[in-house]
């Protein structure tokens, strides 16, 4: 049994459960299983080298699911120059039919994208964000929580108040995002005001995520305590896991004048990659958020979906089963 929205209506999937953008794990193989578990998958532009790349694993992908998935666009300042727009005409020539925008405003992807019919999820941390990005015309509001994992904002603003804040202001339907893992979670988040959930650290601790088991279990033997806020002096606060390489990033940004200079090399996407392949948890940067609290095992993606819908439907039998003494 299936617990219809506004998003399930607006995305044709059958559970409210949206994967996140997942840098290196957002691949063919997980996103086409979080689809057929019910869920949306999704994969990950620029985990794609070149936008042929994105194309061929858009092909893989719907080799693997005839059920909607997305592709995340993730539009951040890199050193070298993305060919944005190339990664934009690869989604949209492939019939894709759902992209998440996440980093800076898309303005410049908005309008080609919804002239070809692709409905945009926008990532935001913030109120303000939220409502800029309605009024620019996406479809769907991704709002994150302070807990999350990747950059959750400056304002330091949780879920249990930036989600029914989000609601609030905005009138288009909306996921919420950070800290999210359980059925408990999907139910609180609707009680809130949101329609749907998207999760990216549990989807990470699943079968068919592309990682080492070593990483895997890794996430699983984690707590909510074992993240580490850095470059929060540079004012772009990232939330990773807690391990060796995260802990000398926050020391070494801790010295006057320091700058991100100091840390580039412990950061390096190549060196995070390579530890999520090899399975040392202290080889580079890992993306993880606070509900690592909640991971408790490894299971596939259609088990997870179906035990989180299931709770969350008990959880709210639960709640309308309340009766004032």
């Amino acid at each position: 049994m299936g617990l219809e929205t506004r998003i399930t209506r607006l995305l044709g999937i059958e559970h409210p459960i949206v994967m996140g953008g997942l840098t290196f794990y957002g691949r063919a193989e997980l996103a086409s299983a979080v689809s057929n578990a019910g869920g949306l998958g999704m994969l990950t532009a620029l985990t794609q080298p070149t936008p042929d790349d994105l194309r061929r694993e858009i092909e893989r992908c719907r080799s693997m699911t005839d059920k909607p998935f997305g592709v995340n666009l993730t539009i951040l300042p890199t050193i070298n120059p993305v060919p944005y727009s190339e990664y934009r005409r690869a989604i949209v020539e492939e019939g894709v039919d759902v992209v998440e925008t996440a980093g800076r405003p898309p303005f410049e992807h908005v309008e080609d994208l919804k002239a070809h019919g692709v409905k945009i999820i926008h990532k935001c941390a913030s109120v303000r964000h939220a409502v800029s990005a309605e009024k620019m015309g996406v479809d769907v509001i991704s709002i994150d929580g302070f807990e999350c994992a990747g950059h959750p904002g400056e304002e330091d603003v949780g879920g249990l108040l930036l989600i029914p804040l989000t609601a609030d202001r905005v009138g288009i339907p909306m996921v919420a995002s950070g800290g999210l893992g359980d059925g408990r979670g999907l139910a609180a988040a609707l009680a809130l005001g949101a329609d749907g959930i998207n999760m990216g650290t549990r989807f990470c601790a699943t079968k068919e995520a592309p990682s080492h088991e070593a990483i895997k279990q890794y996430l699983v033997d984690c707590d909510e305590r074992d993240t580490r806020l850095i470059f929060r002096s540079l004012n772009n606060t990232a939330r990773v896991v807690r391990n060796t390489v995260s802990e000398e990033v926050v020391e070494r940004l801790s010295a006057p004048g320091s700058s991100f200079a100091d840390v580039a090399e412990l950061v390096a996407g190549t060196r995070g990659r390579e530890a999520l392949v090899s399975g040392d948890p202290n080889g580079g940067i890992l993306w993880g958020g606070q509900v690592m609290g909640l991971i408790h095992d490894i299971p596939t993606c259609r088990e997870l979906v179906s035990r989180i819908v299931s709770e969350a439907s008990e959880t709210i039998g639960k709640m309308t089963s309340y009766r004032r003494q």
